[in-house]
């Protein structure tokens, strides 16, 4: 039996570049729990806070997550989030200058954030439904510009 190898993608002849990678999700809500959300009465406090941190937090700890992930310096991080009667859409966006880029990391802030909303939001509705986590776009590199089309 052969015993194949896993290997870290060798990203030492690269180029260093600047590089952004945006990535969104979203989080499906009762009408119950879209109105606790919307007047802000929910048991575990402040849910945007504590899942932008969470996004944040993920980001930064993504080379440890996920097996073959590069240890990038990030840059910057930013979390937004969009309230409609029933979902919260989240989106992350990743920016760093390296060899690779950083698409893992804005969809593992993604993942973590959503992950958090619903960690906080349980207590109000457990029927919760964590769906369509996507890169919506990265740049920079030898592949330059890729966005996905709507």
């Amino acid at each position: 039996m052969e015993i194949k190898r896993i290997k870290m993608a060798d990203v030492s002849g690269k180029k260093q570049t600047s590089r952004i990678a945006c990535a969104s999700g979203e989080i499906l809500l009762s009408k119950k729990t879209y109105e606790a959300v919307k007047k802000g009465n929910v048991p575990k406090g402040d849910i945007f806070a504590t899942a932008q941190i969470a996004a944040i937090n993920a980001v930064k700890q993504t080379q440890f997550l996920i097996p073959l992930c590069h240890n990038v310096p990030v840059f910057f991080t930013d979390v937004s989030f969009n309230l409609s009667k029933n979902r919260i859409k989240v989106e992350v966006c990743v920016k760093t200058d390296a060899k690779t880029g950083v698409e893992m990391e804005a969809m593992t802030g993604v993942s973590v954030a959503l992950l958090t909303l619903y960690d906080m939001l349980k207590p109000i509705d457990r029927t919760l439904v964590i769906s369509d986590i996507k890169l919506l776009l990265k740049s920079g590199g030898k592949s330059g510009l890729w966005k996905r089309e709507k």
